[in-house]
């Protein structure tokens, strides 16, 4: 099927519309990677078998979409209708499932989403309770529609603001539309969308390219692989009005290797776009042309990074250049060339088909519109939120993410990826936007925020995030290059032990150098973890050089474990686990651990259930 013109758009979608009301439920599987990992393909099929066996196929859509968010609770299933939530669903619930709440219209309590400090249930005809605090402009179809039917985007009003660009929208228009929205780029960097996109336009060239960056390197973060893996037409709509806002033909996905799904899913979708003509020649009838392919990155970090990303499209090595060269002008192939990721493309359709005032209505005078987080580390709900900008980290961590596990002690928070800073407790009433957090000595980065707990060494943490950068850094600059590895000599001093006293100013200097002399924004911002750490956490990095003494009993050499006899009641479960003996005892009898042993494994203090090893 080919829609050629707004007319044939608006008829498909009634067409389509009228289908979806024939069925009385829909029974929505989580399909994004995180439940894929939890079997939820094997629940999906479970659905599929029941609902077939029992004759409700033609009456209930089976659907499996992307990401839900809730990815500490996955599987998980969407009863629509009511917003009935399910939550670590096995396949052999499916039966019951069925029959109850399908057939019967009643609810499953002991499978419902509850009990999570966010007051978080399912069941109460309120959908929002899922979500609470959250505003989900983006992730809003994730979860309801199948990423693989281009049919669910039509249905859901996918493409109409594509036909309102091409077809009531001069480029200038939804330029100067962007610019009113303040849109600023989600990939990190929070440069001003409308003013990268005018620029380009002015710009007279025979060839002009749009891209969009979805190499995602953080570790811990998901947001943009679950846009594209749950809901692609989004980002591939907002790539098309990009290009006919700047006058470009051709685009351009930059996805990573390690993204499988991602890079299925929007194949397909590229493959129906293309097929329904949304993507080609003549689209809807307009006259303007447009085709996008699909590039699979290696992994390397530094190719998030425009510049770098682009010398990788085109066979080169993934190096950064000088940012006098602007890449609207001398970008991909040397030609003019927009490049947003994939957050930032997916917030275009919304804002031109409801217009910038709607957009800006959410979030900071300076920081409009909302924030996709991947939420990791020591919390209870590790997940995906989207959140208005101008949210407190405080919301975020302890109301939407439910607190750290174990009653332990919040202690910081990483935001920005490998290179962003650490944010102690006392600032948790902080805004995430792209100036608070920057103020604060870190950065919004792509969204991904990492939860430390009391038991977390900073030092160390900021040691492992300068030896990730220091593998990924190109070495093109001297600055960030030697400078990263002189950071990773000092800091393994420091938690070996052997750090002096003038090592922290040193530190301090060096980290200022990296910012100043660096080529690009990984080196400019790679100190970020150890200036946070020694501005925050300063005191911790006195005690590892004045006392050789790690408090959170991380470094292994700074610490040695004991028996604490009080506490122990002979158990044996330090002695069993122990590798190389250095646990032992008599049974009901106080144990003793032999220091010269004992290589620090931390295997005794995990296994003691009566808090009878101490470090």
């Amino acid at each position: 099927m080919k829609i050629t013109s707004p007319a044939k758009l608006r008829d498909t979608r009634n067409d389509l519309s009228g289908r979806q009301a024939e069925f009385s439920l829909t029974v929505t599987v989580c399909g994004g990677t995180g439940c894929r990992s939890s079997k939820s393909l094997a629940v999906f099929n479970a659905f599929n078998k029941e609902l077939a066996k029992r004759g409700l196929s033609d009456s209930v859509r089976l659907i499996m979409s992307g990401c839900h968010g809730l990815c500490e609770k996955g599987p998980n299933v969407l009863i629509e209708p009511g917003s009935i939530y399910y939550c670590r669903v096995k396949p052999e619930w499916a039966n019951e499932i069925v029959e109850s709440t399908i057939q019967k219209g009643e609810l499953i309590e002991k499978y419902m989403l509850i009990g999570l400090k966010t007051k978080e249930s399912a069941g109460n005809q309120n959908g929002s309770q899922v979500h609470p605090y959250q505003v989900r402009e983006i992730l809003k179809n994730n979860g309801k529609i199948d990423p693989l039917d281009i049919g669910d985007y039509i249905t859901h009003g996918g493409y109409e603001s594509l036909s309102k660009a091409l077809f009531e929208l001069s480029p200038e228009n939804v330029i100067e539309e962007i610019k009113k929205s303040r849109l600023r780029g989600r990939g990190g960097g929070g440069f001003p969308t409308g003013r990268k996109w005018e620029s380009c336009r002015k710009i007279q060239a025979d060839s002009k390219w749009v891209i969009c960056n979805a190499d995602e390197g953080d570790p811990g973060a998901f947001m943009d692989r679950s846009v594209l893996e749950g809901n692609p037409h989004v980002v591939i709509e907002g790539m098309i009005i990009g290009a006919y806002a700047v006058g470009a033909h051709g685009g351009r996905v930059y996805v990573r290797n390690e993204y499988p799904l991602a890079v299925h899913n929007l194949t397909v979708a590229i493959e129906q776009a293309r097929k329904w003509g949304f993507i080609g020649e003549n689209i809807l009838g307009s006259g303007f042309n447009f085709d996008i392919r699909i590039n699979r990155g290696g992994g390397a970090f530094v190719c998030g990074e425009s510049t770098a990303l682009m010398a990788s499209l085109e066979g080169k090595p993934g190096e950064p250049r000088a940012k006098y060269i602007h890449t609207v002008e001398h970008g991909y192939r040397d030609e003019p060339t927009v490049l947003n990721n994939v957050e930032t493309w997916a917030n275009v359709p919304g804002i031109v088909l409801y217009g910038a005032d709607k957009f800006r209505e959410l979030g900071t005078e300076g920081s409009p519109g909302t924030k996709i987080f991947s939420l990791v580390g020591k919390i209870n709900n590790s997940r995906l939120v989207e959140i208005p900008m101008g949210t407190t980290l405080r919301r975020l961590v302890e109301d939407i993410g439910g607190g750290v596990p174990n009653k332990k002690k919040v202690k910081a928070v990483q935001t920005g990826g490998p290179s962003g800073g650490c944010l102690p407790e006392s600032l948790f009433d902080l805004q995430v936007d792209f100036d608070a957090l920057t103020e604060a000595g870190s950065m919004m980065g792509s969204g991904g925020i990492i939860v430390m707990d009391e038991d977390t060494c900073m030092v160390d943490v900021a040691h492992y995030f300068i030896k990730f950068l220091v593998s990924e850094s190109c070495g093109k600059c001297t600055p960030c290059r030697e400078g990263l590895k002189e950071m990773d000599r000092i800091l393994g001093k420091i938690t070996k032990g052997e750090g002096e006293s003038g090592d922290l100013n040193y530190l301090e200097e060096l980290g200022e150098w990296m910012k100043a002399g660096s080529l690009c924004a990984l080196g400019s911002s790679a100190p970020n973890p150890v200036l946070s750490t020694l501005n925050y956490f300063r005191d911790e990095y006195m005690m590892h050089i004045a006392d050789n003494k790690c408090p959170a009993g991380v470094c292994k050499n700074l610490i040695e474990y004991h028996v604490i006899e009080k506490n122990c009641t002979g158990c044996t479960l330090c002695a069993k686990v122990c590798p190389t003996g250095a646990a032992s005892g008599v049974t009901k009898q106080p144990h003793s651990i032999d220091t010269v042993l004992c290589i620090k494994c931390d295997e005794c203090y995990k296994a003691c259930k009566f808090e009878a090893i101490g470090k």
